[in-house]
């Protein structure tokens, strides 16, 4: 599955969670925050169009990635735009503009600032410890999906 360059160096730990549904499926906010960065992760097998918003989750600060995302999610978008647990953040894309996957939504957490638009959805086996302390599990705030 992981087979363009972007996952070289044997990177196949998924530290995210992935929510297959049509594309143009909403997408909505897990919790109030403020979108954090957004852009478009354009290389083969990335993300293609991402969202990532800042939350103070339970006291903790928390940045949440939605990726795989259509075009028009980012449309008239601002760095500290304010978002509303339940709001619709963005709509799922299509193959052509997601980064060449099956329509689905990949959320991660991250416990460290991201850089840009962008966080480490897969890890190298000799990254997974420290991993699984950047990145919490996405069930913390999504439920029990399975």
């Amino acid at each position: 599955m992981y087979e363009s360059e972007l996952f070289a160096g044997n990177r196949f730990i998924h530290v995210g969670i992935d929510i297959g549904a049509p594309d143009g499926t909403p997408v909505s906010s897990f919790a109030d925050g403020v979108v954090f960065s957004f852009g478009v992760n354009s290389a083969t097998g990335d993300y293609g169009p991402t969202i990532i918003t800042q939350h103070n989750f339970n006291g903790v600060e928390v940045w949440a990635l939605y990726g795989h995302l259509s075009s028009r999610s980012i449309d008239g978008l601002e760095i500290g735009d304010s978002v509303l647990a339940g709001q619709r953040l963005a709509w799922l894309g299509k193959e052509h503009e997601n980064g060449g996957w099956p329509p689905h939504l990949h959320f991660q957490l991250s416990f460290q600032e991201p850089e840009g638009y962008d966080l480490p959805g897969v890890v190298s086996q000799s990254d997974r410890a420290t991993a699984l302390k950047t990145y919490p599990d996405p069930r913390i705030v999504l439920g029990q999906l399975y």
